[in-house]
């Protein structure tokens, strides 16, 4: 879909993408802020050069040369926001969906389309992300096991090496260029909710597809709900053809709110990681503490397992909210076991480092004092807390 764009790359910082990439166009069509196209069909007075279209869209996947077409098949709005994230993460493409779910579900949709339902996945993952796979609810078989053995697990069947990184709760990282490699041709999937393209660009480390639940630091202000997946244009298109055919389109709302999101993006997940290491490292010290994980990678999330009951944290918080999901301006705690890996196997979770002391911390801009005098009551009574607790433990 032309929007008059210019798509080539240049060698401007990330921070200058940030702000302009997906806006290129505005100064020659007489605006500043973009545009929201709220259509849901357009108007065609040649039904014959819409069919060729449309056929060219079946073939390929490709976004159709001139207007719109249907709301279903692509949308200015969210258009510009692909543009600007694929920018962001160096990839030729982005297809953005409903959800990070549904961007999940529709990569696992393409490679079954060709044969190819076995995945090899490394946990932790996001809690619904195991789900889908463990349960095999779109036909998929799945072979956990650690980065070290990726290789080995690979079939002729294999569709797909997902990963997360870092991991969703205890952020343990994994070492994306060594995975890739041991992936041969199979594609390497990687999560990369938690670091943003700030922090780092799967791409340059060898994977081939990039996933983000966009709902959290793209977004960033807790207000909108949406998947992406950043990849080369061949891959682009067979998941713009997933999505005409399954319906999971982003609303264009959705996708100026994150267009919006990403002119900020680097300025906050800076922000809210100087805050959430802070944090970190007063946890470390704390005695009520029994283990921190904070990445080397750095970020603005942080996981701790308390000596005491993790519940009453949760219970105690009074400036932090007491919610999942994560990325947002404000501060967010949840207790994963509870809720966003509730759906995982219990022995699955555990295995898996998501112990039930285990507390996830999404870290946000407000001031660090405030946010740190608000832990400090939550955790309880020092007296209460045995003496010691162990190092930080980074993924």
């Amino acid at each position: 879909m032309d929007h008059g764009m210019d798509t080539r790359r240049t060698t401007r910082a990330l921070a200058t993408e940030a702000v302009h990439a997906g806006r290129d166009d505005l100064a020659g069509l007489g605006l500043h802020a973009p545009p929201i196209d709220l259509s849901t069909t357009y108007p065609s007075y040649d039904s014959r050069a819409e069919a060729a279209r449309i056929d060219a869209f079946a073939t390929t996947g490709a976004e159709p040369d001139g207007p719109p077409v249907y709301g279903r098949l692509g949308n200015p709005t969210v258009a510009r926001f692909e543009t600007a994230l694929a920018r962001l993460e160096g990839t030729g493409s982005a297809v953005a969906f409903a959800s990070g779910m549904a961007a999940l579900s529709a990569v696992l949709l393409v490679r079954a389309s060709m044969g190819l339902r076995h995945v090899v996945a490394v946990r932790p993952l996001y809690g619904c992300s195991d789900h889908l796979l463990t349960a095999g609810l779109l036909g998929s078989e799945v072979t956990w096991t650690d980065p070290a053995g990726v290789a080995d697990a690979l079939r002729p069947d294999t569709g797909l090496v997902l990963v997360e990184s870092p991991a969703n709760p205890t952020l343990a990282e994994i070492d994306l260029r060594a995975v890739a490699h041991a992936c041969g041709s199979v594609p390497l999937l990687v999560d990369n909710t938690f670091a943003t393209p700030v922090l780092q660009r799967p791409v340059e480390q060898g994977a081939r597809l990039v996933l983000h639940s966009a709902t959290k630091y793209l977004g960033g202000h807790g207000d909108v709900l949406a998947g992406v997946v950043a990849c080369d244009e061949e891959f682009a298109g067979r998941l713009r053809q997933v999505r005409f055919a399954t319906g999971g389109v982003l609303h264009p709302l959705a996708g100026y709110l994150l267009l919006r999101g990403l002119s900020t993006l680097p300025v906050r997940v800076r922000a809210a990681s100087a805050n959430a290491a802070e944090l970190a490292a007063r946890l470390a010290a704390d005695p009520r503490v029994a283990k921190v994980h904070y990445p080397r990678i750095g970020g603005a999330m942080v996981a701790f397992e308390v000596h005491g009951d993790p519940h009453a944290v949760i219970a105690g918080v009074r400036l932090i909210t007491p919610a999942v999901s994560l990325g947002s301006v404000d501060s967010l705690i949840q207790h994963p076991a509870s809720i966003s890996h509730r759906i995982v196997d219990a022995d699955d979770r555990r295995d898996a480092g998501v112990s039930d002391r285990l507390l996830r911390l999404s870290v946000g801009l407000e001031d660090v004092e405030d946010l740190w005098s608000d832990l400090d009551q939550a955790l309880g009574a020092r007296s209460e807390r045995p003496a010691r607790s162990e190092a930080m433990a980074q993924g």
